[in-house]
């Protein structure tokens, strides 16, 4: 079945890329149509272009501002706020042909690299120059750079390294007009101008095309010790990161599990975590400082945890352990599968009231009568809550929405933010509205109407109207 892009466009737009890379049979584009997150509204794409080069994404968004059409820049689709979700009628810019790493310079611990490589693919290839690429989304191995730019994502070392925008030192972006605009620089400091490179990263797409980026690189971390500590209770477990925090550690990786996650990963992995009593929370901590150091530093951060009532722990420096353990972590959302169809969360709240919102959580869960299960970055207390729910059932996808929205109010009563990682996207724009209050809104819509008057890029993403 055909699609009902222009004629005059679809004739520029192959001409731009080449026809095989304009797609518009419905069969094939109907997988280009939306990210993982179930709740976030999605159209049906007239065509998805998959462009090569800088200047062809040039003449794509050229082409569409000629002809009125928006644009909808999306990388691998890991994503879970709808901020890729094609609006009716858009064309699609999937970037994932733009798959290059330009350069690794190694003196400098610097990347340039296009926004179609995979995560896993950069961090690989810089480690054989002895170097890190830190940020590490759930979805590292298939995600791409883009998106991670786009969102501004984050994953479990975010607690020593911080988010992707920390590791950004400049970007190539393509404007609403077609140009080019480059942003930041390739020197460790820099302060002239504003720092537009920050303002793009995050965006999700509603200001401009990514097209390259400048990456900042660190040296390659030790082999990392790690240590897992069960608690019976969650406050327990809150207390221990709070002393962590005020004690000054910074771990670089410290982890939160509740009782559902740990039991649907055991279950899931036929394994056992902790020491198989049925925990109510479960830390798992690493330190990539070296042999000596790291196990000095696990130590430490074992004596906090049995000091705030942790009921057993356990550490070690085996590489294969520590891999075990951490898989287990990662392992949360394949688990929850399991159990039926799941609906992520994603709020930030300070340190201090982790354990307030994991038991709010699991309040919310009695009260609509699904499960809710908490794990998340305890390190900088961005938590994940995931709703389990039957897809199939309306009742049951009516209270996952109710519960995802109550969630969110949660974490801002809590002092918090609806949007730790995953963004703003399709689905939290009024909740943004909420956060930011009106001058905030009128800020964004300020921005916006200035680099993308016509409105073309990402329409109904991060606010709207």
């Amino acid at each position: 079945m055909g699609s009902l892009v222009d004629v005059d466009l679809l004739t520029a737009l192959r001409a731009a890329v080449g026809p095989d890379h304009v797609l518009v049979d419905r069969d094939v584009t109907e997988s280009y149509r939306r990210d993982m997150m179930p709740l976030a509204p999605a159209g049906s794409p007239a065509a998805v272009v998959l462009p090569a080069t800088t200047e062809e994404v040039q003449d794509v968004v050229r082409a569409c501002g000629a002809a009125g059409v928006p644009i909808v820049p999306r990388g691998a689709g890991s994503g879970l706020s709808g901020a890729a979700n094609a609006v009716d009628g858009c064309v699609v810019l999937a970037l994932t042909r733009m798959d290059r790493i330009v350069e690794i310079d190694p003196d400098n611990r610097v990347a340039v690299v296009e926004p179609g490589v995979v995560n896993l693919d950069l961090r690989s290839a810089v480690e054989k120059h002895g170097l890190f690429y830190p940020p590490d989304p759930s979805s590292y191995d298939w995600c791409t750079i883009g998106g991670n730019l786009s969102t501004n994502a984050g994953g479990l070392c975010c607690v020593k390294y911080g988010v992707t925008t920390d590791s950004v030192l400049g970007l190539e972006v393509v404007l609403a007009d077609g140009e080019v605009l480059r942003t930041g620089r390739r020197t460790v400091k820099g302060v002239a101008g504003y720092d537009l490179t920050r303002l793009f990263v995050g965006s999700e797409g509603t200001l401009g095309v990514i097209t390259r980026a400048t990456l900042a690189l660190r040296p390659l971390p030790q082999a990392p010790a790690t240590v897992v500590a069960s608690f019976g209770s969650t406050g327990a477990a809150g207390v221990a990161v709070s002393r962590i925090v005020r004690e000054g550690m910074v771990p670089s990786l410290l982890e939160i599990m509740d009782s559902v996650c740990v039991r649907a990963v055991e279950r899931h992995l036929s394994t056992e975590l902790g020491d198989g009593a049925g925990s109510a929370a479960l830390v798992i901590g690493q330190s990539d400082l070296g042999r000596a150091a790291g196990l000095a530093e696990v130590s430490r951060l074992e004596q906090v945890c049995l000091d705030a009532g942790a009921e057993f722990t356990h550490h070690t420096d085996d590489l294969a352990e520590g891999r075990l353990l951490l898989a287990a972590r990662r392992a949360v959302l394949p688990a929850l599968e399991t159990l039926g169809s799941w609906l992520t969360d994603d709020v930030c709240v300070p340190r201090t009231r982790i354990a307030e919102l994991i038991a709010g959580c699991a309040e919310i869960g009695e009260e609509v009568g699904l499960t809710v299960a908490v794990t998340g970055h305890a390190g900088d207390g961005n938590m994940h809550p995931t709703i389990v729910y039957d897809a199939s059932r309306a009742d049951e996808a009516e209270a996952a929405r109710v519960a995802f929205d109550r969630i969110l109010a949660l974490g801002l009563r809590l002092g918090g933010t609806v949007t730790g990682e995953h963004g703003v996207g399709k689905i939290k724009q009024d909740w943004l509205a909420t956060e930011i209050g009106p001058v905030g809104l009128r800020a964004h819509r300020a921005i916006k109407n200035a680099l993308d008057p016509g409105g073309l890029f990402n329409p109904g993403s991060m606010f709207r109207g």
